[in-house]
């Protein structure tokens, strides 16, 4: 099928700009996440000024219709819990360094909001009253005025910023377009022009009376995007009226990409108000579920039980497409939610804004079912930034629903979204705080394109059908083909303002979401294909999204990039080169049972998962594993296990040693507790154990051969009789155990032996021929005669290999050298042997048996019950 182009403008036409202002950081939004940027970066520098625009009054942004709640592991045995129901909820596409700090920075973030005042409800002991909501298997969610969390932290922010002199709030302005001039960093570097642009400020239109109207231009060295979502890009959406996807259009149109858009969730319980509703709709928080309501449908039949091992608590991808299913399945056009049994105190004292709501449509929750449609709720994907809210465009930060973090991967946790928007303005504000400032200028423009605000109530109309809860190819392409008609219908009669700037970025976001879509032919998470029901285990890929001469151009990339490689531990215990060497071995290792992605490891046959334990232990099931010695013998490998179940698990992992490598253990001892997804411990345990056993193996028998010499001089050391690809962690093992390690590689010293002496024409010309080649390399000769050693020290040699001597070979030998080279003895050696052979005087015993023979030390992974 041939792709839909659909044209776009590069810019919006509008006036000129009748005023100026400069300041240091301009923040687009005025919701949780723009409020906290800007007073979180006027208290991360003593001088900076922040100008902060939103397209309403402050305070009428998403936040404020936000009933649940935050979430928070404010217990620290929780952070596990939430990271794992966080990846869960995200069907596979999460980047789980972006969990880690959301979840790991949380609570300091929800203590901020405390500070500034935020009325969080408390528990009879004064503590915060945690509540559940879908997906989650902890209560951790705080809420305030019961289901009135948003309306109050944007209550507590708003004053804050109000109290902050070097904070200016533009109201009623809005942006059409970024600043955009040459990155000076390739400038200053001689890089082409055309390279990517710097972000140097924003264009504002200020509606109204004040001290500034009409369109002026804000000069900052950073923008940060804080405009909330594009729900209005539907029919029916939880989203306030000033949710158009401004931010994603303002920064597509700069030449930023957004990422992972098609997965748009849909909030299962949005009160229905009849097959004619458009527009924003009351939400019935999914908090009214995790204090026991339930869904029926239009039979009284629970849908939910069996569904999913949470039921009505289930991700919210989860309930809508069962939502979906049951309307299809009955007929209606709706379900409905049964809260009967709270009685008229909990509806009160809970939830008194959503009873209000339904009282308002006339509905009473006290007495009645209350009926429910999915509608378009939150963009989990948005503008690709990193953990430090950066775009690829310089100067260009994004942050909350418009960011794409990776937090959220194909489907948002309940609750999740406001803590996003708290942790990551913190992470921007101390950025461009830390950042050297630099200032680029706007470069010039060609005057820019619109369309019709007419066209709003078709596109919306499109959206809803075909791009909604369920897609597929045939659909997909439609709405492409009647996008491409609305946008090249021409506006040339159309007055630049908001509605034509809105209706022009609803046409972007909306070309760009329906191109995404199109591009992932799968169903995960919040994307439903009905023509591609199944999801694709093993190709799990990103679609981006940029706009190219206009026209949304989409490509993939495997989920997370390249496989981040877990180095740290084995850095720690190995030195940096080794410890690199190391991780590069654990990954290769896994991938022999798994393959992380396309291109990354391809395998003959299988779909690159366990599928023993996908099926048969849920995605959430959490253990604890113990890493348990079956035999006495020295351990080795702990950082290498480690780093095998932490490569598996992403990180979503708690590892605590109960020994240290080199320990020597008894049957029966923990060496290390493992703390994480069973799914996870179970796949990475072969790999894990594998190491760990084999060095662990090296590590016992060298401590043999070290406990059979001891009391001589003699040290114990390895060779280069090594397993491929195991080299560095072999001879790290010999360490362990107490010996020494010889060469590394054949660069690491000159070692002459039989077969070169042959070559060379005689112990002194191999030895002269090396010293003139490399006169600062370490010089070693292998000999086998006692007449070979006198030329061998008269060439230079500063080691003596004596290769298969005997006990009384060895003594004249020692007596011979007189101190004058270091001696080795090889070939031959035993453990009945070492003793005499140590007593000779000899400097080492080399004994390739160590790393290519030694039998593996059993250690076995014991799950907890």
């Amino acid at each position: 099928m041939t792709e839909t182009a659909i044209p776009l403008p590069d810019r919006l036409a509008a006036p000129a700009a009748g005023w100026t202002v400069d300041t240091d950081v301009v923040v687009v939004g005025s919701g949780i996440a723009g409020l906290s940027t800007a007073l979180r970066y006027t208290r991360s520098t003593p001088q900076g000024r922040v100008v902060l625009v939103t397209k309403d009054t402050i305070s009428n942004g998403s936040t404020r219709w936000a009933q649940g709640g935050i979430a928070a592991a404010v217990a620290p045995s929780d952070a596990l819990t939430h990271m794992v129901d966080t990846m869960a909820a995200g069907a596979g596409m999460c980047d789980a360094e972006a969990v880690r700090t959301l979840v790991n920075e949380g609570p300091d973030a929800l203590r901020w909001l405390l500070d500034l005042g935020t009325a969080f409800d408390r528990g009879d002991d004064g503590a915060l009253a945690l509540t559940r909501e879908g997906g989650h298997h902890a209560a951790r969610i705080a809420h305030a005025g019961g289901d009135a969390t948003g309306a109050e932290i944007e209550r507590a922010l708003t004053a804050a910023v109000r109290a902050e002199p070097r904070i200016e709030v533009i109201e009623h302005a809005f942006v059409p377009d970024l600043l955009c001039g040459p990155n000076p960093e390739h400038a200053m570097r001689g890089e082409p022009a055309e390279r990517p642009h710097a972000v140097c400020g924003a264009t504002v239109h200020v509606m109204g009376e004040g001290r500034r109207d009409g369109v002026g231009a804000v000069r900052a060295r950073a923008v940060v995007l804080a405009t909330g979502g594009m729900g209005q890009v539907f029919g029916a959406t939880t989203n306030p009226a000033v949710s158009t996807g401004d931010g994603l259009a303002l920064a597509l149109r700069a030449g930023a990409g957004v990422r992972d858009l098609e997965f748009v969730q849909f909030h299962p319980t949005v009160l229905w108000l009849g097959s004619e509703a458009r527009g924003q709709q009351p939400l019935i928080s999914e908090a009214v579920r995790g204090e026991g309501a339930f869904l029926v449908d239009s039979s009284g039949r629970r849908f939910m039980l069996g569904e999913h091992e949470l039921a009505d608590l289930a991700p919210r991808d989860v309930v809508a497409k069962a939502v979906a299913r049951a309307m299809e399945a009955t007929g209606s056009s709706h379900v409905y939610l049964d809260a009967r049994h709270f009685g008229s105190d909990t509806w009160r004292g809970r939830f008194p804004t959503i009873l209000a709501s339904c009282l308002e449509h006339g509905i009473d929750p006290v007495h009645d079912l209350v009926p429910v449609a999915p509608a378009a709720h939150y963009a989990s994907g948005g503008v690709q930034v990193d953990l430090n809210g950066r775009t690829s465009l310089r100067g260009l930060y994004a942050v909350g629903e418009v960011a794409r973090t990776g937090v959220h991967g194909a489907n948002r946790l309940a609750s999740n979204s406001l803590l996003e928007g708290v942790v990551f303005a913190d992470r921007i504000a101390r950025t461009i705080a830390e950042e050297p400032p630099t200032r680029t200028w706007p470069a010039e423009f060609d005057a820019g394109g619109l369309v019709d605000p007419s066209i709003v109530p078709e596109l919306r109309a499109i959206m809803s059908r075909h791009v909604g809860v369920l897609r597929d190819g045939a659909g997909l392409a439609a709405a492409a083909e009647r996008l491409a008609e609305l946008a090249g219908s021409g506006a040339r009669s159309v007055e630049a303002g908001v509605p034509a700037w809105e209706a022009t970025n609803m046409l972007t976001v909306a070309a760009v979401l329906t191109r995404a879509a199109t591009a992932r032919t799968e169903t995960r998470g919040a994307h439903w294909r009905a023509d591609h029901p199944g999801s694709t285990q093993g190709r799990r890929e990103h679609v981006t999204v940029e706009l190219r001469r206009g026209r949304p151009s989409s490509y993939t990339i495997p989920r997370g990039g390249p496989k981040r490689l877990r180095s740290g531990p084995l850095v720690a215990a190995l030195g940096e080169e080794a410890g690199v060497l190391a991780a590069r071995t654990v990954m290769e290792a896994l991938h022999e049972d798994v393959a992380f992605g396309p291109g990354q490891c391809r395998l003959p046959a299988g779909i690159g998962v366990d599928v023993t334990s996908v099926a048969t232990i849920p995605e959430t099931q959490i253990r604890t594993g113990h890493i348990v010695a079956r035999a006495g013998g020295v351990v080795a490998g702990l950082p290498v296990a480690e780093a095998a179940f932490w490569q598996v698990a992403e990180g979503v992992v708690e590892v605590r040693r109960e020994a240290a490598d080199g320990d020597e253990v008894k049957r029966g001892d923990t060496l290390m507790r493992v703390t994480g997804r069973t799914r996870d411990l179970l796949t990475a345990e072969r790999t894990a154990l594998n190491l760990l056993t084999h060095l662990s193996g090296v590590a016992t028998a060298t401590r043999g051969w070290v406990t059979a010499v001891a009391g001589t001089r003699a040290r114990i050391r390895d060779t280069r009789k090594t397993h491929a690809g195991l080299r560095v962690l072999e001879k790290y093992a010999v360490r362990c155990g107490g010996g020494v390690n010889h060469r590394f590689g054949l660069g690491d010293a000159a070692l002459v032996k039989d077969n070169h002496i042959v070559a060379a024409g005689g112990v002194a010309e191999a030895v002269r021929a090396v010293r003139e080649a490399h006169p600062d390399v370490p010089l070693e000769v292998e000999v086998d005669r006692l007449d070979q050693i006198e030329p061998a020290l008269a060439a230079g040699a500063e080691e003596i290999l004596l290769d298969n001597f005997t006990v009384a070979e060895l003594r004249e030998a020692v007596t011979l050298v007189a101190g004058r080279a270091r001696l080795e003895a090889s070939g031959g050696l035993t453990l009945t042997t070492a003793p005499q052979v140590a007593a000779t005087g000899v400097d080492y015993l080399a004994v390739g048996a160590l790393t290519h023979s030694s039998p593996a030390l059993d250690i076995a992974l014991d799950l907890e019950n």
